[in-house]
């Protein structure tokens, strides 16, 4: 990392270096690396970091300001706060946790239930199956990033590099290309000479563009068979003149039956699963 260096004081005043300002895609990097790392993380690692590491780590974080002046405490808590509330969201919009969540959303709602399965079960749910999905990538990070820094092999620069490529080539792979022209031509960025040339800031919108687009595809698919149950149920009512009667009430039973008939969770579960490009 380019460092600026700034004139000492005094002889007991240890002389500060300034870390140049964090791009894009340093920023969405660490949210990677912050988030596998507690994940892939060993016992041994916690001895084998040694202080140099630390006091690196330490020093990147009290002088993020980027003048070399360290920060006082309650702004470096400030900050901390501020981008533990941010950087959830980062890493969950660039894994696969959006399009599982959207679909099991939809397929509650295609069901006809409202509240079962609750939230929090979805919202597991979908965070078990995205660690499933991620499970390469976090393998990946795991040698050749976390292990590496944790043996002091490598810096922390270079452990952050290292994880937001691979995560760089699994949002790549998942990105349709008609979505990432459209944000390329938005941004007026020239033509890309191969995939790992794409920034943050131009994959990351087309990544969850695409994602949605996704999603609400295979949302399709499930309502289908739900629906034709629907309109057979209230063709039957209506025809038998029980126009007071809610054909929910009376499809709901069949569209369970139908979704336990066909094992519809592990069907939905292995579909989404397998619509992943690994």
């Amino acid at each position: 990392m380019n460092r600026l260096k700034l004139p000492c004081p005094s002889a007991e005043t240890p002389c500060m270096t300034a870390p140049r300002r964090p791009t894009i895609r340093s920023i969405l990097a660490v949210a990677a690396l912050l988030l596998s790392a507690p994940l892939i993380a060993d016992p041994a690692l916690a001895s084998t970091a040694g202080p140099a590491q630390t006091g690196a780590l330490d020093r990147a974080m009290t002088t993020i300001a980027g003048d070399g002046r360290p920060l006082s405490l309650s702004l470096q808590i400030l900050v901390l706060m501020s981008l533990l509330t941010v950087l959830p969201s980062l890493v969950l919009m660039m894994s696969s946790f959006t399009r599982i969540i959207i679909v099991l959303s939809l397929l509650r709602q295609a069901l006809g239930l409202q509240q079962t399965p609750p939230n929090q079960v979805l919202v597991g749910l979908a965070m078990f199956l995205s660690l499933f999905v991620m499970r390469p990538s976090i393998d990946q990070i795991n040698a050749d990033a976390f292990k590496p820094y944790g043996a002091g092999q490598i810096t922390i620069e270079e452990a952050i590099t290292r994880s937001g490529a691979v995560l760089h080539r699994f949002m790549v792979l998942q990105t349709r290309q008609t979505d990432l022209k459209l944000f390329a031509d938005l941004a007026k960025a020239p033509k890309f000479a191969r995939p790992a040339d794409i920034p943050f800031s131009i994959l990351l919108p087309a990544f969850v563009t695409s994602e949605l687009k996704t999603a609400f595809q295979i949302g399709f698919l499930i309502f289908l068979p739900f629906l034709i149950i629907d309109l057979v149920v209230a063709s039957t009512l209506m025809s038998l003149g029980m126009m007071m009667l809610s054909p929910a009430i009376i499809s709901m039973p069949f569209k369970l039956l139908l979704f336990v008939l066909v094992d519809g969770w592990a069907l939905t579960m292995g579909s989404l699963a397998a619509s992943f490009a690994t």
